[in-house]
């Protein structure tokens, strides 16, 4: 006689035979699947462990390379690595290869810099090796730092990223003005922390999505608004009546974007001590840096001191990135006081969530009033309306890919998206952003178009690379009604592009590459001034941490390009994330058996037989 009963993942059978009960448990199929996963999911981890370990020996070995920051070098920076950064291996090799190698690289950034100002060690993270002129004393630099914080972020130990948060917002570096250097400089004297354009504000709160901390985040407030307030008091425009009042502007120099077009538009426009921009000079004195030894020299340079500094114009933009910016940095106080508000309520918090909202809302809206020209379908550069030489309010009507930037801080309204969204058009063309070897930072159509000078009039920088991707990845997630496969396809060979320029057999990145032909990256080895772990982990698979109990994840591969992917040991919240994603789970059954599986500190939480789903994940 056979009885079956069923407790929870068990089918229980009783075998009554001759006098004698045997109890015979049998896993349901289901959990036998589970199963499956799990081995799977184990066997890709110690893969991404292994190959992780090889690569590092590998990256170790390569002879003129700069020595490390900071104290992780060949030493023990495989330790480091292994029990800190979240692992990645896939079907795309080469993707896995220079994930690893860009990690590999940010270990030997992470300084320990002891700051006789404060009498006081913090964690820093530098972008060029050394102790540049032109960065702050510690050796870190403004420009990149927000594209630092996305990319440390993923680290398990958030004591690096805290750290340099507090040197910036709260240490020396807040209030030490920038030291005089033989670099160009501005006639503005200001503090290291706003010595360029940046989004740390945003950084810091993109950080504490994944490692929440409230006690450190109502300890840093203060120090964010204080930041911010330095940024409006510096780098507003004040001139009543004029279109760009109130605006955000800065020089393209200390935007990180020196040499724009938008900036020689303006000054060919220019009378007074810029006159010497000419159509036919401006190559000459405007592209790249020994051109402006040249100007220098000019009679309007000796006229007009304060018009120049050592030949470089003194000739401020309203830039979309900036404004972009200095949104997404009070959304951000707005998003963090809302946090504060629910944790610790009280009139005065209120009052800061009111006005973040409000003074977001008022950035948007002259932004997009302001900045948009709906004949070219793109958001423009003006000159500064109170520039004290040169054209005021002036348009320069050429598409930089800065104009991007609105989408990375998802800026845009959701209920304006058909007008705005033309503006992608631009990136796929030929004839704007697209080369065959990747993106450019001006449009190829336009007459001035110069990728093999120093300047950011075509020729591509990984900088901006970073900034567009999750710009475009952030269009198709939460402003397109549907994502098409050609879509995917696209942010997909984007990214590939900029894989391969790493290289291959000797991984490597640097300042800029030429668009149209170039194999590798130029300037700088090992430069950390782009995100890329980010790119993989947010913008392709799409992980995204919020400030609630959950998470969620949206990849945006083209289900032909991938076989599988892991993702894992991704410290979210105190918990451990790994996300396993193959194709086919089970090749001797026909057919494809496909399957999106993820495990919260080892316990199966969520699948998908699509990969392309939007699954949000309770932590609990």
């Amino acid at each position: 006689m056979k009885r079956q009963y069923s407790f929870g993942f068990l089918h229980a059978s009783f075998l009554v035979s001759a006098g004698s009960i045997i109890l015979i448990f049998l896993f349901s199929c289901s959990t036998k699947r589970e199963m499956v996963y799990q081995n799977e999911l184990n066997r890709l981890k110690g893969v991404a462990r292994t190959n992780l370990m090889g690569n590092i020996d590998e990256f170790n070995s390569y002879e003129h390379r700069p020595k490390s920051d900071g104290p992780y070098d060949a030493s023990n920076n495989k330790d480091f690595l292994v029990n800190n950064i979240p692992y990645f291996e896939s079907s795309n090799d080469t993707l896995r290869r220079v994930y690893n190698y860009r990690w590999w690289m940010i270990s030997k950034h992470l300084r320990n810099y002891y700051d006789s100002q404060d009498a006081k060690n913090y964690w820093v993270i530098t972008e060029f090796f050394g102790y540049p002129a032109w960065g702050s004393l510690s050796g870190a630099i403004t420009c990149p730092t927000a594209h630092q914080f996305y990319d440390v972020r993923w680290l398990r130990d958030p004591k690096y990223l805290q750290s340099y948060a507090e040197y910036f917002m709260l240490g020396s570096a807040s209030r030490l003005n920038q030291r005089e250097n033989g670099n160009f400089l501005t006639h503005l004297s200001r503090p290291e922390s706003v010595h360029f354009s940046s989004w740390m504000i945003d950084g810091i709160e993109s950080f504490l999505k994944i490692h929440p901390d409230k006690t450190w985040m109502q300890r840093m407030l203060p120090a964010m608004e204080n930041h911010q307030h330095l940024l409006d008091s510096l780098f507003t425009v004040k001139s009543p009546g004029s279109k760009t009042d109130g605006m955000y502007k800065i020089l393209d120099l200390y935007d990180g974007m020196e040499f724009s077009l938008s900036a020689v538009l303006g000054l060919i426009e220019s009378k007074g001590p810029y006159e010497i921009y000419t159509d036919s000079t401006w190559k000459d004195l405007y592209l790249g840096w020994g051109t402006t030894d040249k100007a220098a020299k000019t009679v309007q340079a000796k006229d007009f001191p304060l018009a120049f500094t050592k030949g470089y114009p003194d000739f401020y933009l309203v830039r979309p990135s900036v404004g972009s910016y200095s949104y997404g940095n009070n959304q951000s106080l707005y998003q963090m006081y809302v946090l504060e508000q629910q944790n610790n309520p009280s009139v005065k918090v209120k009052e800061k969530v009111s006005l973040y909202k409000a003074k977001s809302t008022e950035i948007q809206q002259k932004f997009l009033r302001t900045l948009w020209n709906s004949a070219d379908g793109f958001f423009n550069s003006f000159s500064a309306g109170d520039n004290a030489y040169g054209a005021r309010d002036y348009e320069a009507r050429v598409r930089e890919s800065v104009g991007y930037t609105p989408w990375y801080f998802n800026m845009i309204p959701s209920r304006d998206n058909k007008k705005y969204e033309v503006a992608w058009e631009t990136f796929t063309s030929e004839k704007g952003f697209n080369n065959h070897k990747g993106m450019t930072t001006a449009e190829r159509q336009h007459p001035y178009y110069n990728e093999q000078a120093y300047a950011w009039n075509g020729r591509g920088w990984p900088f901006q690379n970073s900034v567009v991707y999750k710009a475009y990845a952030n269009y198709l997630r939460n402003y397109k009604n549907q994502i098409t496969a050609q879509d995917k396809e696209t942010l997909y060979e984007q990214i590939m592009k900029l894989t391969r320029l790493h290289g291959y057999a000797h991984p490597n990145i640097g300042e800029w590459y030429i668009p149209s032909d170039g194999q590798e990256f130029g300037g700088q080895n090992d430069y950390f001034h782009s995100t890329y772990p980010d790119i993989i982990i947010a913008d392709l698979i799409g992980f995204k941490g919020t400030h609630s109990n959950s998470f969620q994840v949206q990849p945006l591969i083209p289900i032909d390009k991938m076989d599988y992917f892991y993702l894992g040991n991704l410290d979210y919240h105190g918990k451990t994330i790994d996300i396993v994603w193959k194709e086919d789970w089970d090749q001797d059954k026909p057919g494809k058996q496909p399957m999106l599986c993820i495990w919260v500190d080892h316990v199966l939480k969520a699948t998908s037989k699509a990969l392309d789903v939007k699954m949000e994940v309770n932590l609990d």
